[in-house]
């Protein structure tokens, strides 16, 4: 079978397997003929005046252009955030190399480089660092909001284990808001789009009588009718109905001093995140539902002589989501002689409740799922960086704190007529002689985690530089509670972990546009406790990162290349599924090695013409790793050479824009972008009923923008082909048979921006 697979460096045109992994060894050749640059692409150069802006970042702890930074580093600038942009977490992967969101009913799920959040019980926390403006954002469930009002998105891929540390095995994203300015200024946006979808977006902030205190207010809502409908119902799901604000306060009161304080609210009350129902694994379809008369989405369909649109559920059940949650922020810079040094001190509040249908039928029967989740965080990070000639100098210490209240509750409505057809009760047993029980995970856990880290920067020449550093890390996690299902275990449970993870890397500025670098890092995600799981304590889980790459431009800065080739090794590796006797359990795999390679290129060949392609090769698998087999019986079987999960093996972008001058009105922006992705697995398995094809997500718009740049018209599409893609998928518990349920990326939707600037 002949197959073509797109690289960042064109299509490449595989005739068999051999020929896919040659593919991936020359992608890894171009990479590292690569750091042997072109003279065009290398010389010493005065600042364009027209070519590609340079983005300054804060993703090292201390300010440095983008070109600049060793490591493998992107930012998304505020032109490119927005509503028919990069407008929320998941949209994210369409601007970031080997990244990929989707939530998992309600939790956020993100994923670099293969590694990502695995698990689907409560307490469980992902491979990626994720903060807002510097501070940590602890519950994945929690990351959902905020997205607004923002100055970037920073994002890091690999390893962060010296900077920060906790839970970033696979990197960390950190959002940027804006901060008060002494000019008054703000703006509004105002959104309607196709599902009676409304956005609305403002700011508006200033100096407060002198330069020495300013104000930012901002504030989001957003109302839309649901992407699909509960058949059996009517009534619509995954729809959005929710709202943010968020204040900020910057002092000055000395010249070397800033004090920036800022609270923000969310609240969402809708029927979002819905279990979709995706079909049968190795039972037929619907078999227990339809021992209580239920219907599934499938079988109604089949009944009705049409496909079924897995955009809808049929169920007994509304899909509920109820969350909300406050947060203050707190950062003091003060900057004496050679020195700068920040304290941030953030307290965050969250809690949601999720409900869903695990049969995914009308049938009334054990499937009501509900999850109560409460979340208090406090974290303090003091961190200094000294920069001198030869010399630059960061150290830092942090100490978070997290209390977690979680409830599973599935109440186990008509158990008793599964259990008497497997023949575990007497056939005298009455239908409803369990519905006043449950299956229930109750508890707390609290978390206490400790880091210090420093790192040093040394000009061995005046194109040579070394850096070193290292974290060294404690965290402490008790759990306690009761898991209850057909009878009542303790959970109580406590353990501590220490771990260092040091890094080295060398870089070298070959001219002022070119700088080559190497990198070796050690990451560290602390063990867990899942809340009220009769699961034992789960290991921490480890990588060693080891990475090359080069950043160049051509002189004028209108062609730009970034490429790296990375190695991953980890160890204990935390995965998660439902085992033979129904119940959420996270183990810890043997092992997993990623390796892969990463270029980003972009050009501005005529003046206001910008070009952007990325491609990706991902080889990311278990090296060994032995667990339960749904499909055959739970049999453990190896599944040693599967890919990760989430982990294509290929992407690839390709988007530009053209500003288009309309006289003395202003200027049209045209603007379109093609994002393709390879197969991706949900499951260890690698198997057919949890997948993801091959697809092509297209977005478009166009927008005006006047010559004062006061007022701006956009029209957008996103996902205008119209692909059904699915984020998530997991296969549920052997009480309903394994079935598949998971959830889906937004459909085809496009619509209209007015926005005022002032």
């Amino acid at each position: 079978m002949v197959r073509t697979q797109f690289s960042a460096f064109g299509a490449i045109r595989l005739k068999s397997p051999l020929a896919r992994r040659n593919s991936a060894h020359l992608a890894l050749l171009l990479a590292g003929s690569a750091l042997f640059a072109s003279p065009a692409m290398a010389q010493e150069a005065a600042p364009p005046t027209d070519g590609l802006a340079d983005i300054v970042v804060t993703a090292t702890r201390s300010s440095e252009s983008l070109s600049k930074v060793a490591a493998s580093v992107s930012a998304v600038s505020e032109a490119a955030l927005g509503v028919g942009g990069v407008k929320d977490v998941q949209s994210l992967a369409t601007a970031i190399p080997n990244l990929s969101v989707g939530d998992q009913f309600g939790v956020n799920r993100i994923f670099i480089r293969g590694i990502g959040l695995t698990s689907i019980d409560l307490g469980a926390d992902g491979g990626v660092a994720f903060l807002q403006d510097g501070a940590q954002i602890a519950r994945p469930a929690a990351q959902l909001s905020g997205f607004y009002d923002l100055e970037r998105v920073e994002v890091l891929r690999g390893p962060q284990g010296t900077l920060y540390g906790r839970s970033a095995t696979a990197g960390a994203i950190n959002l940027i808001t804006k901060r008060p300015t002494e000019e008054i200024d703000g703006y509004v946006r105002a959104s309607y789009g196709n599902y009676n979808a409304v956005s609305l977006e403002g700011a508006v902030g200033g100096a407060m009588g002198s330069d020495k205190l300013m104000i930012r207010l901002a504030g989001k809502y957003d109302r839309r009718d649901g992407y699909g409908v509960n058949e059996f119902t009517g009534q619509d799901i995954d729809n959005r109905d929710a709202y943010a604000f968020r204040g900020s306060i910057l002092a000055k009161p000395a010249e070397d001093l800033e004090v920036l304080i800022s609270g923000e609210y969310f609240n969402e009350n809708d029927s979002n995140y819905a279990f979709h129902y995706f079909g049968p694994t190795v039972a037929p379809e619907n078999q227990l539902g339809s021992i209580l008369g239920g219907q599934s989405l499938f079988t109604v369909a089949a009944a009705a002589g049409r496909k079924p649109n897995l955009r809808n559920i049929y169920s007994d059940q509304e899909a509920l989501n109820q969350r909300d949650g406050y947060n203050f922020t707190g950062t003091i810079a003060w900057t004496p002689g050679d020195w700068d040094v920040k304290s941030i001190t953030s307290y965050r509040n969250f809690q949601r409740f999720n409900r869903n249908d695990l049969d995914g039928s009308n049938a009334n029967m054990f499937g009501q799922n509900n999850y109560t989740e409460k979340s208090e965080t406090f974290s303090q990070e003091l961190v200094g960086t000294y920069k001198s000639e030869k010399f630059d100098l960061l150290v830092g210490a942090m100490y978070f704190k997290e209390d977690l209240f979680g409830e599973v509750r599935v109440p186990l409505t008509n158990l008793a007529v599964l259990l008497k057809l497997a023949g575990q009760v007497p056939p005298a047993t009455p239908d409803g002689a369990f519905n006043g029980l449950a299956y229930l995970q109750d508890g707390t856990v609290s978390i206490d985690a400790l880091g210090f880290y420093a790192q040093g920067s040394y000009a061995v020449t005046d194109k040579l530089k070394l850096t070193a550093g290292g974290r060294f890390s404690h965290e402490k996690r008790k759990g306690v509670g009761t898991f209850d299902f057909l009878g009542s275990v303790n959970t109580d449970k406590q353990k501590s972990w220490n771990a260092f993870t040091p890094t080295v890397t060398l870089n070298y500025q070959a001219t002022d546009a070119t700088l080559v670098y190497a990198s070796v890092t050690r990451g560290f995600k602390s063990g867990v406790i899942n809340v009220g799981s009769r699961n034992d304590v789960i290991n921490p889980e480890y990588v060693w990162s080891y990475e090359v790459g080069i950043k160049t431009a051509t002189a004028d800065r209108k062609l730009q290349a970034n490429i790296a080739g990375f190695y991953m090794d980890y160890t204990d590796l935390q995965v998660g599924f439902v085992d033979a006797t129904s119940v959420v359990t996270t183990v810890n795999a043997a092992s997993a090695r990623n390796y892969g390679v990463e270029a980003e290129l972009r050009a501005k060949p005529l003046p206001g013409l910008t070009l952007e392609l990325f491609g990706t090769y991902l080889n990311a698998k278990y090296r060994r790793f032995t667990t339960g087999d749904y499909r055959q019986g739970f049999q453990q079987i190896s599944v040693a050479g599967n890919r990760l999960s989430n982990a294509p093996e290929f992407s690839f972008r390709a988007g530009g824009n053209y500003d288009i001058p309309i006289g003395s009105a202003g200027k049209l922006n045209a603007r379109a972008e093609v994002n393709w992705q390879d197969r991706v697995f949900f499951t260890e398995f690698n198997n057919a009923d949890a997948t993801q094809a091959p697809y092509a997500l297209i977005n478009a718009g166009l927008r005006f923008t006047s010559a004062d740049d006061k007022f701006t018209v956009d029209v957008w599409g996103r996902n205008l082909a119209n692909k059904l893609v699915i984020t998530n998928n997991i296969i549920t518990a052997p009480l309903f048979n394994s079935v598949r349920v998971g959830s889906l990326a937004p459909p085809r939707t496009f619509g209209v921006t007015f926005g005022a600037n002032f």
